[in-house]
């Protein structure tokens, strides 16, 4: 072990000479074909670091669904706006763990040579996102130059230091657990907008007395519909020359609109409507005491990727539906979890997570289709479960079997509090929303395309609070709370890798994830030759050494590691 932890340290050390080139895994178009040369990683030449500018190696890089979706789409991808990959190629791998080797001379009073750092991918720049492993190249590769655009975007910089604590796997998957975590963080905006637009539509026939208040008192521009005389009186009244007041027919409204208010609504169609003129992070409120007619058929990949948000009331006052007292973000404590596509990886870490909060869920139910991977993850969660006295079932459906039905067996003849769905379907979502009590939470977080529409019922928004959210991505401050809490014992990224492989299994990797190969994570350590992607379990076979540093289920840790980077550090003469 002496040898291991010498080989290990020696890697960790700064060398007195970088060598003249690295190798590469650049995207020219779609299709997994276009990721490489020849389905190889290609030589490129290693640069030096510029005034604003970190050389860095890249340790770790963990492997996302996410890359699937870039390599199918190619320049399409929203984040690569059009870009022709054959002129101006991107590269994967937004999930890194890299250490500094050159420090820029502006730099200097910020970074240190020999410091590791975490990079956030979810990266803005006036706004706009501009992802690093999607419009900015990403870590599959071995030695890399990053800037401004990493590290001076809208929240400075897009990094977060590790010290030497976390393993370079461990670091590159605080990037995904980031995700699970604003899974949980209120993304939706809960009060009206400040200068935007509103759209507020009536019902002529309604004579409820509605309480407009404040609510209007920001808005810059005012669209109003089939609004009875005295509120259209009493919102001019209030507004005077603040903002412009314009009263238009259902069929003349256009949007995009920042707030849409809808007092009385009856007609399901009117809500669907309304829903597709939400603005980005958008939001639209129900204000009614009676069901609507039947189901909205609302784009639920706007839920996830834009963020619009449905808040309701039953009471008169139009802004009791704001407010995050009324829309919960959080799992319920003492409450009644499910997890759709409980054993990808992804569901894995949500499960994990809910396990692990100190104020959690009573109650967790897993739902996945593949026996074999449910299995695996039973062998990392129940442990967990165990110990946490926490009561976890996972479940495989068999044909035809409802979801609501299974989690009414498992839980008392119950329903869920809260349904996370993991699984990027449009009935995993109807399903889920359907084995909800009428107070619930819809989570969805693996993201189905903009423009895919699913019918659900918000009745209960408006009166019971239910909720339906989405997020993508992770801020800064998100894998900042995963790094905590991964220091202080709360959480084990290493529970959820499931394989490994050096840079030449960058497209193999790939490839299995499409195939549903593994369980858990994938993880490419780029500094590596001569590994082929491997299960932990395979490593754990073929060399004993590294079966003995196992955690259990099994679970990655410093110490495999350490013997990996023995074993396949430095690269072999070829």
């Amino acid at each position: 072990m002496i040898a291991v932890e010498d080989r290990y340290a020696a890697y960790q050390a700064v060398p007195a000479r970088l060598p003249s080139e690295t190798l590469a895994w650049n995207v020219y178009g779609k299709g997994i074909e276009a990721v490489g040369r020849d389905g190889r990683p290609e030589p490129v030449p290693v640069g030096r670091a510029a005034a604003d500018q970190l050389l860095v190696r890249v340790d770790a890089v963990g492997l996302c669904f996410s890359d699937v979706k870039l390599i199918r789409l190619g320049g399409d991808h929203p984040k690569l706006y059009g870009r022709d990959l054959s002129r101006e190629p991107t590269r994967l791998g937004h999930e890194a763990a890299v250490t500094i080797f050159e420090v820029g001379g502006t730099l200097a009073d910020r970074f240190r040579v020999g410091q590791r750092l975490a990079i956030q991918p979810d990266i803005y720049v006036d706004g706009q996102s501009t992802a690093y492993g999607y419009t900015i190249p990403g870590g599959l590769i071995g030695y890399q130059l990053i800037g401004p655009e990493v590290l001076a975007a809208d929240d400075g910089a897009y990094v977060i230091p590790v010290g030497d604590r976390l393993g370079y796997a461990e670091t590159a998957l605080t990037e995904p657990w980031a995700c699970v975590e604003a899974a949980y963080t209120q993304r939706r905006r809960l009060a009206p907008a400040t200068a935007g637009r509103t759209w507020v539509i009536g019902r002529p026939d309604d004579e409820r007395a509605y309480r407009i208040g404040n609510v209007l008192d920001g808005a810059r521009e005012i669209v109003l519909t089939d609004l009875p005389d005295e509120l259209l009186a009493e919102i001019r009244g209030r507004v005077g020359d603040r903002a412009s007041v314009t009263v238009v027919e259902q069929a003349e409204a256009m949007g995009p609109f920042d707030d849409i208010i809808l007092l009385g609504p009856r007609s399901a169609a009117l809500v669907s409507k309304a829903a597709d003129l939400l603005a980005f992070r958008g939001v639209l409120n129900l204000v009614a005491d009676e069901p609507l007619d039947g189901p909205v058929e609302l784009d639920i990949g706007r839920l996830h990727y834009h963020y619009t948000a449905f808040v309701g009331t039953t009471e008169l006052d139009v802004s009791s539906a704001y407010g995050e007292k009324r829309n919960r973000a959080e799992l319920r404590s003492g409450g009644t979890a499910v997890f759709v596509g409980a054993a990808g990886p992804m569901g894995q870490m949500h499960i994990e997570r809910a396990l692990s909060m100190p104020d959690g869920p009573a109650r967790l139910i897993g739902i996945d289709l593949d026996e074999d991977r449910m299995a695996a993850a039973a062998a990392r969660l129940q442990p967990i479960a165990a110990t946490n006295g926490r009561a976890l079932v996972l479940h495989v459906p068999q044909p035809g079997e409802a979801l609501a039905s299974v989690v009414e067996a498992e839980n008392d003849g119950r329903l869920a509090d809260d349904v996370v769905v993991t699984a990027p379907t449009p009935k995993a979502v109807v399903d889920g929303s359907e084995a909800l009590l009428p107070d619930g939470m819809l989570v969805l977080f693996a993201g189905v395309p903009v423009g895919t529409r699913a019918s659900l019922d918000l009745t209960p928004v408006f009166q019971h609070g239910a909720q339906y959210t989405g997020t993508s991505g992770s801020r800064i401050a998100d894998q900042q709370r995963v790094v905590d809490k991964t220091l202080s014992g709360l959480l084990s990224p290493g529970r959820a890798l499931g394989a490994v492989g050096g840079i030449e299994a960058a497209r193999d990797g790939l490839q299995a994830m499409v195939d549903g190969r593994f369980a858990g994570k994938i993880v490419i350590f780029p500094q590596l030759r001569g590994l082929s992607l491997t299960s932990l379990e395979d490593l754990a076979a073929g060399d004993p050494a590294i079966a003995a540093a196992l955690g259990p289920g099994p679970t990655w840790t410093r110490g495999a590691e350490a013997v990996l980077f023995a074993k396949y550090w430095p690269a072999p003469d070829r």
